[in-house]
């Protein structure tokens, strides 16, 4: 064939069509900005929303640095921060925190060294000041510490701070300073600890009163780095490691360093807990947004071609080939794309950081980032133009294909010839042309508009329902059983700070602080949880003891464990136990998995109840106690222990342990004074996680309240519990926020309110967020529904003149058409239910897989609900789009050539 260069003349010819339809280049447009609106929007709000959380996730997790090296000497970290891997660093010097007194009893407050860099990452940039100057008693910290001392943020002032050195060692002691005040910034709610820093010097000064006990944090350096990306963390971290003859898996080892990935990197949440469901949910979300893009671009397109349909015919018959005519129409549709793309994002992304604050508003975060992520806008323009080619690819081959004659008669409708009857069909008279049969068949000629406009409607509201479906699921019941078994919880402060549990009588409940609540009445039920405050051994055997602890040491780390350890003659390890005493209101709260709890109300029955944990999901984890129902467990009770050296078996004077426990000997420790107890396992329970110690290192057991007392011989109360009458609920609250904070400022509350308005705030999210992506897509649907009509009345226009020459009034031609919206509607809500029913199950399976406290339950009501909508849309989109076109007389519609 012969080729010309008429790439130039296809240009102007394509631009030429292109100006000259000027309304339906506005349709295009809005299309495609629409379509880019729909982008740009969820990107935003997903990178907005994600932004967030990784930075309250930062402010909780202390920083945002990917990861750390912890406990190191100096030397280690001058040999670790110039690593290749890592591209940037700081330095923190820990020496302690304060004490647990009032007013710093309810606040976690840390003392440290840290370098400029270091400091940027922990979030500490002073609003007034600097950081503490070299050589001088300068300090910096936050607004809440100095609200806490009573001290006016203002550089320059005074203020003391007790400081811990070698806390939670036998060396512990808390030493005062009195600094001044330096630069200091607004406390973030968000962040668990605030800081106090200090000048190096001042670090090491108080580090060097240290006694130098392994286990003691003061005097620690801590290396945060930043690597090339925030994906495989922990593979880089042990690299780093790895490069230096240093590892992180056995903790006996020379050689070992402890290293902590930030949880608050999404990326490295996702590299660790990806899992084929989730995969799956995202790439589903990508594909219906491609798809609900393709549904309204793909219809304005057709709509173009339908209406241009003749002038291609005429290019044809002037020897114009059908990839010329596609390329025509693909440079047309990149062309509106470069009006429609802009658009969209500007309105797009207005309306991302409108909605942002939207949906975090009914999350638990405090503050709303907005993200500026540049990949918002490309990914956007990706997509909406991969949409947009694909969108004209068909409308393309059907311009390019149709026959010059094909093109002057087109009408838009499939032809098929009717069938013939035969027999006693043949002779049966014809029902005549009624107007529903006559809108039914109309739905027909067409087919594939048909069920892309169902389809296109449909979406919107399958939509919906998942949305709804999704947000009815989150089970309250669920949530609450395991977040807040009861109405209120009150213990010691300490109790309810992150890792600190219960270990003391200086922590329990006193009798006077439970008379006091008590008097304030509307209480329904409420009990004691005795907290265990001696040492108490269990004997297990070797196999039970590495299986319980081998997913945090590794083999060489427990043989060395398991040697350490004290056998009895027939081989079993004295191990460390955890128990509980309760009432019989908190045993009432527990999951029983096996036996009865009943015989733990009887002392003289020696009953006790293992406490086995579950999963993620709730679900009781088989392996996590060895004890079964029917066992005896033999407890022992120690008042004394004596220590000895390991290699010898010498044992060490009471008063020398201390000074021992500096020397390179291995010291040993075995019960000295003890008394021993067996009991029966009675039942295998799980205990709420608002009721327990809110730490596990140990096998757990449950006795009741009388027998704990009696054989522990302590009576100390970690928890008091108990549920109210809803009248009283509110007052109650008030009682204990006010006594907590003024009367008796040592202790703390968690109430059930305040988890019910976590749950509520986190299922608004999920509705907000689903019911905007709803209304999206049911603005597509609608659109596509009047481009659907439109469309249908514009190639018609001719046939409707003829039916309106021949006798169809004004009225029964709305009437048709009206009835052909009302079917389109009526099949988008058959279909719409059709794949609920079918969809409903599974997604709720994957809901479930994610949120152990999603329950599935199927509902019709969002269907329901839309149905007099969709009737309405149904009935009125023809009427007046039927009323716009028809404006002209019969007789100027029939001059229209075919």
């Amino acid at each position: 064939m012969l080729s010309v260069p008429n790439r130039k003349c296809i240009r102007r010819l394509s631009d030429r069509s292109l100006k000259a339809a000027k309304t339906r280049n506005i349709i295009a447009v809005i299309a495609i900005a629409l379509t880019t609106i729909l982008f740009t929007s969820l990107f935003t709000i997903g990178a907005s929303i994600n932004y967030s959380f990784q930075q309250q996730n930062f402010r909780q997790a202390g920083g945002d640095m990917h990861a750390t090296f912890k406990n190191l000497t100096e030397a280690q970290l001058l040999e670790l921060k110039d690593d290749p891997l890592i591209q940037e660093y700081g330095a923190r010097l820990f020496i302690g925190m304060t004490d647990s007194e009032p007013p710093f009893n309810k606040s976690h407050i840390e003392i440290s060294y840290m370098d400029a860099n270091e400091a940027k990452h922990y979030f500490i940039e002073p609003v007034e000041g600097s950081l503490p100057r070299e050589g001088t008693d300068e300090a910096a910290t936050d607004t809440r510490v100095l609200a806490l001392l009573g001290i006016e943020p203002k550089v320059g002032a005074k203020f003391t701070i007790p400081v811990g050195i070698d806390e939670n060692t036998q060396d512990a002691q808390y030493v005062e300073r009195t600094f001044t005040l330096s630069g200091w910034w607004e406390y973030d709610n968000a962040i668990v600890a605030s800081n106090v820093i200090l000048p190096r010097s001042a670090a090491e000064e108080l580090c060097a009163l240290s006694a130098g006990d392994p286990q003691s944090q003061t005097g620690k350096w801590h290396l945060d780095v930043m690597f090339d990306s925030a994906f495989h963390i922990r593979e880089k971290a042990e690299q780093v490691l790895a490069n230096h003859g240093y590892q992180c898996d056995d903790p006996t080892a020379d050689n070992y360093i402890a290293i902590g990935v930030n949880w608050g990197y999404t990326a490295a949440q996702i590299d660790a807990t990806i899992d084929p469901m989730s995969a799956i949910a995202i790439l589903a979300m990508l594909l219906l947004i491609m798809f609900t893009g393709y549904l309204i671009i793909y219809n304005v397109f057709q709509i173009s071609v339908t209406n241009d349909i003749r002038f291609y015919g005429l290019l044809k018959t002037i020897g114009t080939t059908g990839k010329q005519i596609r390329r025509m129409i693909r440079r047309q549709a990149y062309i509106l794309s470069l009006f429609g793309i802009p658009l969209g994002w500007i309105i797009g992304f207005l309306v991302g950081v409108k909605l942002t604050p939207v949906i975090m508003e009914q999350t638990s975060y405090t503050t709303t980032f907005v993200s500026f992520n540049p990949l918002i806008f490309i990914g956007a323009a990706v997509f909406s133009l991969l949409t947009v080619r694909i969108s004209c690819r068909k409308p393309g081959k059907m311009a390019s294909r149709v026959s010059p004659v094909e093109a002057v008669r087109y009408t838009d409708a499939s032809v098929r010839l009717p069938k013939a009857r035969h027999g006693k069909h043949a002779a049966r008279k014809s029902s005549g042309a009624r107007l529903p049969r006559m809108a039914w068949a109309n739905l027909g000629r067409s087919r594939g508009k048909t069920i892309i406009t169902v389809v296109s409607l449909s979406l919107a509201v399958v939509l919906m329902q998942i949305t709804y479906t999704f947000a009815i699921g989150f089970d309250m019941d669920k949530y609450l059983a395991d977040k807040s078994a009861v109405d209120f919880v009150v213990g010691d402060a300490a109790y309810f700070q992150t890792g600190s549990g219960f270990s003391s009588t200086d922590e329990a409940v006193p009798e006077n602080v439970i008379a006091d609540i008590d008097a304030q009445g509307g209480i329904t039920e409420s009990g004691r949880i005795y907290g265990q405050v001696s040492s108490v051994q269990e004997f297990v055997t070797e196999d039970w003891y590495r299986q319980s602890r081998a997913r945090w040491y590794t083999e060489a780390a427990l043989n060395q464990m398991s040697e350490d350890m004290e056998h009895t003659p027939d081989d079993l390890l004295a191990d460390r136990a955890q128990l509980y005493g309760m009432e019989d209101f908190p045993l009432s709260k527990l999951t029983v998995l096996d036996g009865d709890l009943s015989a733990l109300s009887d002392p003289t029955q020696n009953a006790i109840a293992a406490v086995y944990t579950a999963d993620d999901y709730g679900e009781p984890e088989e392996q996590s106690h060895w004890a079964k129902v029917g066992d005896t467990v033999h407890l022992r009770y120690v008042e004394e222990f004596e220590y000895y050296y390991e290699d010898t078996g010498e044992v060490i004077p009471s008063d020398e342990v201390d000074a021992v426990y500096m020397g390179d000997r291995a010291i040993g420790s075995r019960a000295k004074t003890y008394r021993d107890k067996e009991y029966t396992v009675a039942a295998a329970v799980l205990i709420p996680s608002s009721l327990d110690y809110r730490f596990y290192g140990a096998d757990q057991f449950v006795m009741g309240a009388a027998q704990f007392t009696q054989d522990t011989q302590t009576n100390s109360v970690m928890t008091y519990v108990f549920d109210t009458e809803d009248a009283a609920t509110d007052r109650m609250e008030a009682f204990l926020a006010n006594y907590t904070e003024n009367v008796q400022p040592l202790f703390d509350y968690e109430s059930k309110a305040t988890y019910q308005a976590e749950f509520e705030g986190f299922r608004a999210m999920f509705l907000t967020l689903g019911s905007t992506l709803s209304l999206i897509i049911g603005l597509v649907g609608v659109l596509n529904f009047l481009n659907a009509v439109l469309t249908g009345i514009i190639t018609r226009r001719h046939e409707f003149a003829v039916l309106q020459a021949i006798g169809m009034t004004g009225k029964q031609l709305k009437h048709m058409l009206m009835l052909e919206g009302l079917y389109y509607a009526m099949l988008a809500l058959i279909l719409s239910f059709a794949l609920s029913v079918t969809l409903g199950p599974v997604i709720g399976m994957g809901c479930s897989s994610m949120f152990w406290f999603f329950s599935y339950r199927f509902t019709l009501l969002p269907i329901i609900v839309l149905l007099p909508v969709f009737v309405l849309l149904g009935l009125a989109i023809p009427r007046i789009t039927c009323h716009s076109a028809m404006h002209r007389t019969v007789v100027e519609r029939l001059r229209t050539e075919e």
